[in-house]
């Protein structure tokens, strides 16, 4: 739940800024110079590029979410019991054995967004961030295209 109110609180500063930055440009093309109208237009992008990073993150992020509830609900999620070094890392180690399990399952599953769902948490406790979400954005492409995607989880 804390988790819940910093991604709102951030989200607010960032509908605020992407707000404030949309005044300001609109503020810009109504001047009478040219080159205050062409500063306006060029400001005007990046509110525009804001909101749709922030929309792709907030559909990532729930989207992500509700089909870990679903495997969750069905079992499938994988737990959380890897060893962690004194400072919470998880031991890189573990996380490559644990990973073959769940690239082999991929692999030999690549159309099922269950498999893709854990193979990307696994990129994650193997500390590959970037692979983790590639992984799982072809994991919500295959959710959406599913009937687990109508069902209200």
């Amino acid at each position: 739940m804390k988790t819940k109110i910093w991604v709102g609180a951030i989200v607010a500063l960032m509908v605020l800024y992407l707000w404030a930055a949309f005044s300001s440009s609109l503020k810009f093309i109504q001047a009478e110079e040219p080159l205050a109208k062409i500063i306006g237009v060029a400001a005007l992008i990046i509110p525009l590029v804001g909101a749709y990073i922030l929309i792709r993150e907030i559909l990532f992020g729930t989207r992500t979410q509700r089909m870990a509830r679903i495997l969750e609900s069905e079992g499938l999620l994988p737990e959380d019991d890897l060893p962690r070094s004194p400072s919470g890392r998880i031991e890189k180690e573990a996380a490559d054995k644990d990973f073959e399990k769940y690239r082999a399952e991929a692999e030999a599953n690549p159309d099922s967004w269950r498999s893709l769902h854990r193979l990307a948490l696994a990129y994650d406790a193997a500390g590959d961030r970037k692979r983790a979400r590639s992984v799982m954005r072809d994991a919500i492409e295959g959710f959406l295209a599913s009937a687990d995607s109508k069902v209200k989880a």
